[in-house]
């Protein structure tokens, strides 16, 4: 702001008023009319500067007005260009698996996000019991007829991580039989739901999610909502023990009731070469309209991590001990997931 007159402020109204008045000369009795008169300056006495924020400032004393940034709008556009340009020559990378990071943050992402933020309006708990580096695997709860939970999941661990980690999803065959979703996924980071794809990435040092639940957590009727479904053998377990990677829980609530399945139209699943085909109240009653999810209220809580570091070589050789660690985090999930329940409000609040 201009430097704005600072107006004293004085407790001596009398002296106060006999500025604001004209000067006028003053004779003393002893003193010729002719005789010059001295006139001091009255000095104001000290007292509180008034902020200069308090003072009204004059339109001439206004500052100039700052010019709209219009720059950020030219580096967009400028940014998008070249984005174009690198997509159009071929000069940009990918990995051994297919993942492009570039198209994944500027593209991919940007289009799950509003449903992320917006529709499903995701509340991310626990997020730095997340490695800032080195290799990590997420273990979570999978349901809600359609595989939206690890697409939000992959959303909250780049959003909210400080160091803005990428989430390396291992999908089931299905998703890279299906034309455009499989290219779609490897584009964004997924890979095979295999333990040689799983301990390539840990060597990595990338962060791994898996649903060991597959089709049956993500199928499973509306009636056993939030009911864990079996986690496999304990084939992630021993991927972990082998690179000595945190095996971290994680619990989302609010995907079981985006599509409430009430029913499984089995000999269509056959047909189609699906694991199931989902009744829901809106669909297929209501057509691509009934594809729509329910706006439910989402919460993903990664939980404290599991270490695995400590244990020898040929502990993933050990049955015994990946059936106690596999129930060890299927236990905490399903803790967690009860307690997330009972503290929410509402399916949709």
């Amino acid at each position: 702001m201009a430097d704005a007159k600072v107006i004293p402020f004085d407790d001596d109204r009398s002296r106060g008023a006999a500025m604001q008045r004209p000067q006028r000369r003053r004779t003393a009795g002893s003193r010729r009319k002719s005789e010059p008169v001295v006139v001091r300056e009255v000095q104001p006495l000290p007292g509180p500067a008034v902020p200069q924020d308090d003072v009204p400032v004059t339109r001439e004393e206004q500052p100039p007005q700052q010019p709209q940034d219009g720059g950020g709008l030219e580096r967009r556009i400028a940014g998008g260009l070249a984005f174009l340009r690198r997509r159009l020559t071929g000069d940009y990378e990918v990995d051994d698996f297919g993942y492009d990071a570039e198209l994944t943050d500027q593209v991919l992402m940007s289009l799950i996000r509003p449903l992320y933020d917006k529709y499903f309006r995701v509340d991310v708990k626990g997020i730095e019991n997340i490695p800032s580096e080195g290799g990590a695997l997420i273990v979570a709860n999978h349901s809600g007829t359609l595989p939206l939970d690890g697409l939000m999941m992959q959303v909250a661990v780049h959003d909210n991580h400080p160091a803005g980690r990428h989430l390396r999803l291992l999908a089931a065959d299905l998703v890279f039989m299906l034309p455009v979703v499989n290219e779609l996924a490897r584009k964004a980071g997924h890979t095979l739901a295999c333990a040689e794809d799983a301990e390539r990435l840990l060597e990595r040092g990338e962060v791994v999610g898996v649903m060991p639940e597959g089709f049956k957590g993500i199928g499973k009727p509306f009636s056993e909502r939030y009911k864990l479904q079996r986690f496999g053998r304990g084939g992630f377990v021993s991927t972990a023990l082998r690179q000595g990677t945190p095996i971290i829980p994680c619990s989302i609530v609010g995907a079981e009731e985006i599509y409430p399945m009430i029913g499984n139209a089995k000999t269509l699943a056959r047909l189609l070469g699906f694991p199931y085909f989902p009744i829901t109240p809106t669909f297929p009653w209501l057509g691509p309209l009934g594809a729509i999810p329910l706006p439910t209220k989402w919460t993903i809580q990664f939980g404290e991590p599991i270490r695995t570091d400590g244990y020898p070589p040929e502990a993933a050789e050990d049955p015994m001990l990946m059936f106690n660690l596999t129930d060890q985090v299927r236990e905490q999930i399903q803790h967690t997931l009860y307690k997330l329940l009972v503290q929410r409000r509402s399916v949709f609040f």
